[in-house]
């Protein structure tokens, strides 16, 4: 049975309680113990186990073995998981000590201080559907324009 929880009492304390719960059946449980104040309650779960002495016998190491195993896991889960959460947070306040230097007016060289402008040629405006009708005009030429003005008809 020792055995059995040393991993896990490798890693923490265990609180071992054996008591008779009524005639000859007997109640073992294995309550690990949290290290540190920070320690998730899933890592604080019992395991209890109910039978007569014989059974306890006979199934009280394999229930440990499984018991152990699934702590371990779990614990290592939980370290990764936070491993993940606390790279993920500093790369977040990384970013955004980056974006709150990069707003704060200061520019470098490699930067212009105002961008280049490109010349876009205004857009004619559309004729307003209320607009006076104006018959398209033609192109004039010189010769046209000094006929037009001697009071003659171009010939």
């Amino acid at each position: 049975m020792f055995t059995e929880l040393m991993p896990l009492l490798r890693k923490r304390r265990l609180l071992l309680t054996v008591s008779i719960v009524e005639g000859d059946t007997i109640r073992a449980t294995v309550q690990p113990q949290k290290v540190c104040d920070a320690d998730d309650s899933a890592l604080t779960t019992p395991l209890a186990i109910t039978g007569t002495a014989e059974d306890l016998d006979r199934e009280l190491p394999r229930q440990l073995v499984e018991y152990v195993g699934a702590h371990l896991q779990l614990q290592s889960s939980l370290a990764s998981a936070k491993a993940d959460m606390d790279a993920a947070a500093k790369a977040a306040r990384e970013e955004a000590r980056k974006k709150s230097s990069k707003g704060s007016g200061t520019t470098t060289a490699a930067t212009p201080s105002a961008p280049a402008r490109t010349v876009t040629p205004e857009p004619t405006p559309e004729p307003s559907l209320f607009a006076q009708s104006q018959e398209p005009r033609t192109p004039v030429t010189q010769q046209e324009e000094e006929e037009e003005e001697e009071g003659g008809s171009p010939a």
